[in-house]
């Protein structure tokens, strides 16, 4: 089964070699039908703290790292 690799805004750079990251998503209203934003929260592994907040960043689910940590950082040389 793949990764699943989402994209989204660093939110936090507070912690050591952890970013948060919130990835947003549009999802249609069941009785309005209008398309409507939701947001969810990722703790991600930033092996450099190199992403500050406001960074535009890939994460890709990995094993657990931590309690609450199950996504990497994708670096721009691994994308490609």
């Amino acid at each position: 089964m793949p990764k699943r690799i989402l994209q989204g805004v660093v939110v936090s750079d507070a912690m050591d070699k952890t970013i948060v990251v919130r990835v947003e998503r549009r999802v249609m209203h069941p009785v309005y039908k209008k398309f409507i934003r939701r947001s969810k929260k990722y703790a991600a592994h930033d092996e450099n703290n190199s992403y500050k907040v406001g960074d535009v960043v890939r994460i890709e689910e990995c094993a657990p790292i931590s309690k609450s940590k199950c996504w990497t950082v994708i670096t721009e040389e691994a994308a490609s």
